[in-house]
């Protein structure tokens, strides 16, 4: 069976992207899949949040300029594979402005999709041209938000990126649904934004997951470890969360095994 690719986006910085990303990565790795994470952002919060060195690896931008083959710059960690990436990938709008640019991440994926079951997307905040890349790239999308109005604004203008991807590119792109971090059903903001996030769900013919984050301590403490959530503290609230997110994603090819967390 091909490489399901999965891309985990919003425009808004903050929402719990790379934490969503690294937790699916560990969540499925411990379950037997084979997984690659690809960090399109140039921060390279992905790849340093699993314990890379991303200053002194090749990149995805080395990939992009052909430097390199995809195999030569994917790093093993704990969690999986990676295709790290870090601040050279941010001239990636102006440098790669040849025909075909939208198209870098999924000939890149080509290359090595067939060693992985498992393919997820670390987008940057911003609805540019790596996001484009990994939209063209990706079968489906993830879309975290957190609980706050301005995290909304986020989602509804991801839309057009998306229909636009759809008609020139990848007509069979997908939402999996949007995942709420940082929940609280005790706060009133937290219950109204649930309910706006359905609107827009409807909008994007997709679902709030049933399965929210919970706000712990541990999801901000793992990346200094060089661990993902699910591998720092596998009993702490946002682990069982993401475990729960990842029945729903995959559990169906990958069940749970009783080592990733409590059911």
């Amino acid at each position: 069976m091909a490489a399901s690719v999965i891309a985990i986006t919003n425009q808004k910085g903050g929402v719990g992207k790379t934490t969503t990303a690294a937790a699916l990565l560990a969540s499925l790795h411990r379950r037997g899949a084979r997984v690659l994470g690809v960090d399109l952002d140039p921060q390279g919060s992905l790849g340093f949040s699993l314990g890379l060195d991303i200053e002194r690896c090749l990149t995805v931008y080395e990939v992009f300029r052909g430097e390199v083959e995809p195999q030569q710059a994917i790093a093993h960690t704990d969690s999986g594979d990676i295709l790290p990436s870090n601040i050279l990938l941010s001239g990636a709008e102006l440098e790669f402005n040849r025909p075909g640019r939208e198209f870098l991440l999924k000939t890149a994926l080509s290359k090595v999709e067939q060693n992985y079951d498992y393919i997820i997307i670390d987008t940057p905040p911003a609805l540019n041209l790596l996001t484009v890349n990994a939209y063209v790239a990706a079968h489906s999308l993830i879309i975290p938000m957190a609980p706050e109005v301005l995290s909304l604004l986020g989602v509804s203008q991801i839309k057009e990126t998306i229909e636009g991807v759809r008609e020139y590119y990848n007509p069979g792109l997908r939402v999996l649904g949007i995942l709420l971090n940082r929940f609280s059903a005790r706060f009133n903001l937290n219950r109204e934004v649930l309910e706006m996030a359905s609107q827009i769900a409807a909008q994007l013919d997709t679902v709030v997951f049933e399965t929210k984050i919970r706000t712990s301590v541990t999801a901000a403490e793992a990346p200094a470890h060089g661990q993902s959530v699910v591998d720092y503290a596998p009993s702490s609230n946002p682990a069982r969360d993401f475990e729960a997110l990842c029945d729903q994603v995959a559990g169906a090819r990958f069940p749970r095994s009783g080592k990733g967390g409590a059911r």
